[in-house]
């Protein structure tokens, strides 16, 4: 037992003797112990009081003088209050340089409580979300930047980024950012993305009016080759210098050519009235296309299409995802290789697959795999006659569908490329417009 309640122990018994031995005197020892004992606890509720009073009403730092047990108690809760004052000091300089750091931010910077109330914003926020310290706190976000976009952006959970005008000018675009964190609280960050959306124009712009200014030239001298080539016949001077200029003239006719796709999937965006696709019959289209870049490497491609299910969109952009995916898989999968391109639907929503066997993809370049002009391996690349754009137009594409690109794969282990379209997306076929099944193609 430890000294304070050794000492405490001692008091209570030298109470109850001192009041049996006076109680011995006057007869009375069971009336005296009692009252003693009756004293002592007296005692007690007197420093529980002291104790109490001091807790609720005191304003100094001291606690009350106390001896004994009482004595170490006024000392621990002193003691924690010391504690819990200097913890509040640190969370209070925490705090402030938290706040003055966001303070200095360039991007606004907004703090939201529960229901995405306001509970504090940087000065950014006041020039470029228009917000007004002295009224906006507490008010709900949703009241104060009025966009439609926004709602249903916060209704789904805030993840990813949004770009809406900016409520200070119009002109301006800003792209919000929501960061949860503790308890239903959540960090808005806005910035402005003007600049950069105009430097991106400008590059749009520029790619898009070079390839087309390039394109009559090329169709012009691609017509030549192919007369110079009927000309020069099997003369082996000139054949194989003419066959390679006709090489490279369409190479880089199908680099404009999808340069040009790009740039139209970049402007234009979404369709604005999407029509049914049947999807069976697209990946039966594609067939002629998986057969001219299979030349002399003997693949199985099998199709799998649930029937019955189509997909609301752009058919031409579909076709050009879809066969880029197929075409992809060709190029980069061996001699006498299998390729699975799959058609079916689950709780997800849509999914086209497109799995083969083929050399596979070091995980280091999955995240930049559908960068334009991203290559995983040059020199393959450019044996193979590839752009670089595919999976770019790919990914270009899916957004402007709603959907998403999964990738999977393992170095020497083959890919599985998925696009998974949501369920409003997919709409259902009449029975007379169905192409489904499995077939393979050699």
């Amino acid at each position: 037992m430890s000294g304070p309640w050794s000492a405490e122990v001692w008091r209570i018994a030298s109470i109850a003797l001192l009041g049996f031995l006076v109680g011995l005197l006057f007869d009375r020892p069971g009336l005296f112990t009692a009252l003693g004992m009756f004293g002592y606890a007296g005692w007690h509720l007197l420093q529980l009081y002291r104790l109490e009073h001091w807790l609720r009403t005191s304003r100094t730092l001291n606690p009350p003088e106390g001896w004994g047990i009482w004595g170490e108690v006024f000392h621990h809760i002193y003691g924690l209050q010391q504690r819990n004052r200097r913890r509040k000091h640190r969370l209070a300089g925490m705090l402030s340089q938290y706040q003055k750091a966001t303070a200095a931010m360039p991007d606004a910077t907004v703090v939201l409580g529960p229901n995405w109330v306001i509970q504090w914003f940087n000065e950014a926020a006041t020039s470029l979300l228009d917000f007004k310290a002295s009224q906006d706190v507490g008010q709900c976000i949703e009241n104060l930047l009025r966009n439609p976009a926004l709602g249903e952006f916060l209704a789904k959970g805030a993840k990813g980024t949004l770009e809406i005008p900016a409520p200070s000018d119009p002109r301006l675009t800003v792209s919000l950012r929501v960061v949860p964190y503790g308890d239903e609280m959540h960090l808005l960050i806005a910035r402005d993305i003007s600049e950069r959306q105009r430097l991106e124009k400008m590059r749009r712009d520029f790619i898009g009016n070079v390839s087309h200014e390039l394109r009559t030239p090329l169709t012009v001298i691609g017509g030549f080759l192919e007369t110079l080539a009927e000309e020069a016949g099997q003369d082996s001077r000139w054949a194989k210098s003419i066959a390679l200029m006709r090489e490279q003239s369409l190479r880089m006719q199908n680099l404009i050519d999808d340069l040009l796709l790009l740039s139209r999937l970049e402007n234009e965006g979404q369709t604005s009235t999407p029509e049914p696709v049947n999807v069976c019959d697209l990946l039966g289209a594609m067939e002629a296309d998986a057969a001219l870049g299979m030349a002399g490497k003997d693949h199985v491609i099998e199709l799998e299409c649930e029937p019955g299910v189509g997909l609301y969109g752009a058919e031409r952009e579909l076709y050009s995802a879809f066969n880029n995916l197929l075409v992809n898989a060709v190029r980069y999968t061996p001699t006498g290789g299998r390729i699975l391109v799959r058609w079916y639907v689950s709780t997800q929503g849509a999914h086209l697959s497109v799995t083969d066997n083929g050399v596979g993809i070091a995980p280091e370049h999955l995240p930049r795999i559908t960068e334009r002009f991203y290559r995983v391996d040059p020199g393959r690349s450019r044996e193979s006659g590839g752009t670089g754009l595919g999976l770019a137009i790919v990914k270009h594409v899916l957004q402007n569908h709603d959907a998403r690109l999964v990738i999977k794969s393992a170095l020497g282990h083959g890919s599985t490329f998925t696009c998974i379209f949501p369920p409003e997306r997919v709409c259902p076929l009449p029975v007379s417009r169905v192409s489904g099944g499995s077939q393979e193609l050699h």
